[in-house]
């Protein structure tokens, strides 16, 4: 990944094809030392290939990726419907899991 940080800044600052040599240079400038057999695998990738439109195909397939958000929720919701008699003792446990920390003999600021 940091091999093609170092490939897209130097895009976008102007130079078009950065060879070996450039992000080489670009990484060791900030401490990281580059991997030859990475840098020449991303390179062979890149060959050839506008790096703007592989952007733009990237996030378009990313679009049609779900995101999840609320998936998770339906779920849960199904499952608390059909369990729903469970849910009522589920928080009775909870709330005298809670009661018994308080027996402890400290406080917290004691």
């Amino acid at each position: 990944m940091k091999h093609l940080a170092a490939y897209l800044l130097l895009t976008l600052g102007g130079n078009e094809s950065p060879s070996a040599k450039d992000i080489k240079n670009v990484l060791s400038a900030v401490g990281i030392e580059a991997d030859a057999d990475r840098v020449k695998a991303l390179l062979t990738e890149l060959d050839g290939k506008d790096i703007n439109e592989l952007i733009s195909e990237g996030a378009s397939k990313l679009a049609s990726v779900p995101s999840g958000g609320a998936g998770g929720a339906a779920a849960a919701a199904g499952g608390a419907a059909a369990g729903g008699a469970d849910a009522p003792a589920a928080e009775e446990k909870e709330e005298e899991k809670e009661e018994s920390d308080e027996d402890m003999g400290f406080g917290l600021f004691d």
